[in-house]
């Protein structure tokens, strides 16, 4: 992980712990490209989780946005998280 990125994820968490008392609900969104098993990945990374999922697909089918409800344990866990959809090509956070 690059400098700039660990800033980011250190920020977010400080931000997160401020914001939230933990355990909380937490709303995870991302965007996928509709290829492969893309929203499959995202979906296994909350399996087990008693996670609620939606998703939508884009007008031209090409994308698909996914929210993600679930019971989050602390700040850490939503930043793990966040690290291992990233491996997910052309994943988009927001």
């Amino acid at each position: 992980m690059d400098k700039n990125t660990e800033e980011f994820y250190a920020r977010l968490k400080v931000e997160l712990d401020n914001s939230n008392s933990w355990p909380a609900l937490y709303l995870f969104k991302f965007i996928v490209p509709s290829v492969n098993d893309n929203v499959e990945r995202v979906e296994l990374a909350f399996d087990c989780m008693g996670a609620v999922i939606t998703t939508t697909k884009s007008k031209t089918g090409r994308f698909t946005s996914i929210s993600v409800d679930v019971q989050i344990k602390d700040s850490q866990e939503i930043i793990d998280k966040y690290l291992e959809v990233s491996t997910i090509e052309g994943i988009v956070s927001l």
